[in-house]
């Protein structure tokens, strides 16, 4: 993976991981004592994240570094990119997680193959 894949993928996956815990980029620019503007920034790939600092934000989103880089589980580097490349995907996915339901996830992936024309091809795959 090129430099510029692994700062989109720590990018996207910040990003999920501080929604995943819960707390908005003002509260983790306080906890880092940078702006929130900077998080925008290394959450978009506009800025680099120097190694310090993803260290840091790592220990506050309750998380570890490799889980931030890739090097642990989670989505396939590419999916992470096409994330972090398109923001209305991304509120689609933070949307979807709120949604706790295993039946209502299934009903809106329905919904959406539906949208698209593609059917109810597999109904048990999503939040069983």
């Amino acid at each position: 993976m090129s430099a510029g894949q692994t700062r989109s993928v720590a990018s996207a996956r910040i990003r999920l991981q501080r929604k995943v815990v819960g707390i908005s980029q003002g509260a983790l620019a306080d906890a880092l004592g940078i702006t929130f503007q900077q998080v925008q920034k290394y959450e978009r790939g506009t800025n680099r994240i120097s190694a310090s600092m993803l260290v840091r934000s790592a220990r506050r989103l309750d998380c570890s570094v490799g889980a931030l880089v890739g090097e642990e589980g989670g989505l396939p580097e590419d999916a992470l990119a096409l994330i972090a490349m398109s923001p209305p995907l991304m509120e689609l996915m933070e949307a979807f997680a709120v949604v706790r339901s295993g039946r209502m996830q299934r009903a809106l992936v329905r919904f959406v193959k539906d949208l698209v024309g593609r059917g109810d091809e597999d109904p048990g795959a999503v939040g069983d």
